[in-house]
């Protein structure tokens, strides 16, 4: 009886080995760079009604598509933890001719931030990691009006009859903190490189606008604003063990 139960308990042993094998996980670990292009989609629709009157026909449609780089090791103390950073940036503008003159108005997002990631240890072969980025961000609109003929002497002596120039440019600032929810794919094409497909959505916290050399610019309507759904791939170079 005692020889029978010590057999069972071996088999049992033995079984319940073979399904841990088959069933259990091994840690995401590795640590990577790369170039990233993002599609950012802001809120265009306040700037869009002020383009008519500006003498501009065009309006800002689609996204705003942005240049940057982001990196990441994985925390070897917290499984399947990994941390890094990211930074980007990119322009759209609409141009038109109006009345003589030159007019233009550009939109700019740039920003950078602290990331952290949890990458599901089940997938096998690729990464899936949901996390959450920290930083922070730059919203800029620049507004231009010229007739294009411009000489050194006129830009100094345009502050002494202003009334004459018909030269104008603004420039309008939005620094912000960001709070970004993301989620990453990371598909290894062999150890030391690896393509990313990710999106996630950008919230900007701050309301404080300036304009000429830091000074407060009041009653920008609240729609105009760093929050944005975005799209991102990259490629990345690293050390990858998915």
């Amino acid at each position: 009886m005692k020889k029978t139960i010590i057999a069972i308990f071996f088999i049992a042993s033995a079984t319940f080995g073979q399904i841990e094998s088959q069933f259990s996980w091994i840690s995401k670990f590795g640590l990577a760079g790369g170039l990233t292009t993002s599609w950012i989609s802001p809120n265009f629709d306040e700037i869009n009604n002020q383009l008519s009157q500006f003498g501009i026909n065009d309006k800002f449609d689609g996204g705003i598509v942005t240049w940057g780089g982001s990196g990441y090791v994985y925390v070897m103390l917290v499984d399947d933890l990994r941390i890094g950073g990211m930074g980007f940036g990119g322009t759209k503008s609409v141009i038109s001719n109006s009345n003589g003159f030159n007019r233009e108005v550009k939109y700019g997002l740039s920003g950078g931030a602290f990331t952290i990631e949890y990458t599901l240890p089940f997938v096998k072969r690729i990464a899936i990691s949901l996390g959450g980025m920290i930083g922070g961000g730059k919203l800029t609109i620049e507004q231009y009006q010229s007739d294009e003929k411009f000489s050194w002497q006129d830009t100094w002596d345009e502050f002494n009859n202003p009334s004459g120039s018909q030269n104008i440019s603004r420039k309008m600032e939005n620094n912000y903190l960001t709070i970004s929810p993301i989620i990453n794919i990371d598909v290894p094409l062999n150890r030391f490189f690896a393509i990313r497909f990710g999106s996630g959505y950008q919230f900007a916290i701050n309301e404080k606008w300036t304009i000429e050399n830091e000074k407060t610019l009041i009653n920008v309507p609240s729609s105009v604003n760093g929050n944005a759904f975005f799209i991102q791939t990259g490629i990345y170079l690293g050390f990858f063990a998915y």
